[in-house]
C-alpha cells in the first residue's frame, strides 16, 4: 500500500460523489405525483446510509485506467448500486430471507408493505439501464460542454449493460440466490465459493467491468480488472461470512482463502501504475481483515 495514500479519503471522496448522484437524479416528485408511494419507497432504500462499495469500485476501476471520472463515468458507476439497493430489497421479503431491518432502519416491505417493495426493487433494477444507456447517449450524442463525442466509448458502455446484466442476472446474483434457496447448504468450500461466486462475487466483478468499460479500458486491463473484481468479490463474502460466524465448520479454511484471494487481486492489477493504487488498498484491507465486511 502507497504509504501516503489515504484510502478513507478517497473512499469518502468517492461515496459523497455517489450520495450526490443519487440524490439529485431520483428526487421525491411534488404531492400526488406518485402513486402509490413508489417513488418514496425507492428513495427510502436507495438513500439509506451505505458504503457504496460496488460503484466505488467502478470507479476506482476507471481512474485505475487513467480516466477522468466524469458524469457519464459517474452515472455508469451509479446504476450498479441500483442493482445491488433493489436486491438488497427484494431478498428482505418474506418469501426470500425475511428481514425486518436493513442498515439500521425497517426494510421496505415493512415501512412501504410487501407489493410495493417489490415494486420498487422493480424499479430500481429497470432504472439501473436506463442510466447505463444515458450514460452510452452522452458520450455519443450529447457530450458535457468542454467533452468530445466519443463513438466507441458508447459502444463500450453498451457492452458494460450486458456485463451488469450478467452479473444481476440468471448467471450471476439471481441464480445465487436461486442456488442458496432452493439447494442445502454447501458442505465443503468448493461448494461456498461457487454459491459466493454467483450470488457476491459477479456483482462485484461487474461493478469493475462497467467502471472499465465507462472508461474505455483496453483489452489487457479489463481482463486484469475482471480478475480483480471476482477474487474480491469472493474475498469480501467470506469476511462477511466469517464476520456473522455462518459456516462455521469451514471458518479456517475461508478465513485463509479470503487472504489468498485478496492477494490474488492485488497482483491481477500488476499492469497498473499508481492510479490503481485505491483499488490495491481495498484489496489489502481485506487481506489483513480476520472477518468483518459489511454488505451494505
Amino acid at each position: 500500500m502507497t504509504e501516503s495514500f489515504d484510502l478513507q479519503a478517497w473512499l469518502s471522496a468517492r461515496r459523497d460523489e455517489v450520495n450526490a448522484l443519487l440524490e439529485a437524479r431520483l428526487p421525491l416528485p411534488p404531492p400526488g405525483e406518485d402513486p402509490g408511494r413508489l417513488t418514496e419507497a425507492m428513495r427510502y432504500s436507495l438513500l439509506a446510509p451505505g458504503k457504496r462499495l460496488r460503484p466505488v469500485l467502478a470507479l476506482g476501476a476507471a481512474q485505475a485506467v487513467g480516466a477522468a471520472l466524469t458524469d457519464p463515468v459517474r452515472l455508469a458507476a451509479a446504476a450498479v448500486e441500483l442493482i445491488h439497493c433493489y436486491s438488497l430489497i427484494h431478498d428482505d421479503l418474506p418469501c426470500m430471507d425475511d428481514d425486518d431491518y436493513r442498515r439500521g432502519k425497517p426494510t421496505s416491505h415493512k415501512v412501504f408493505g410487501e407489493a410495493t417493495a417489490v415494486l420498487a426493487g422493480d424499479a430500481l433494477l429497470t432504472l439501473s439501464f436506463e442510466w447505463l444507456a444515458e450514460a452510452a447517449v452522452g458520450v455519443a450524442v450529447l457530450p458535457h460542454p468542454g467533452e468530445e463525442r466519443n463513438p466507441a466509448r458508447a459502444v463500450a458502455l453498451t457492452r458494460a449493460a450486458g456485463a451488469l446484466a450478467r452479473g444481476a442476472g440468471m448467471w450471476g446474483m439471481v441464480r445465487g440466490q436461486a442456488r442458496d434457496l432452493g439447494e442445502p447448504p454447501p458442505d465443503d468450500l468448493d461448494g461456498l465459493e461457487q454459491l459466493h461466486r454467483e450470488k457476491t462475487g459477479a456483482l462485484f466483478k461487474s461493478a469493475l467491468e462497467v467502471g472499465a468499460l465507462a472508461a474505455g479500458a483496453s483489452p489487457p486491463q479489463l481482463s486484469a480488472l475482471e480478475q480483480y473484481g471476482e477474487c474480491f468479490g469472493i474475498a469480501f463474502q467470506h469476511a462477511d461470512d466469517l464476520s456473522d460466524n455462518d459456516h462455521p465448520q469451514l471458518a479456517e479454511a475461508a478465513r485463509a482463502r479470503a487472504r489468498l484471494l485478496a492477494q490474488n487481486a492485488v497482483e491481477a492489477l500488476g499492469i497498473f501504475g499508481d492510479d490503481a493504487t485505491p483499488l490495491r488498498a481495498l484489496a489489502q484491507v481485506l487481506m489483513l481483515a480476520n472477518g468483518s465486511a459489511d454488505r451494505s
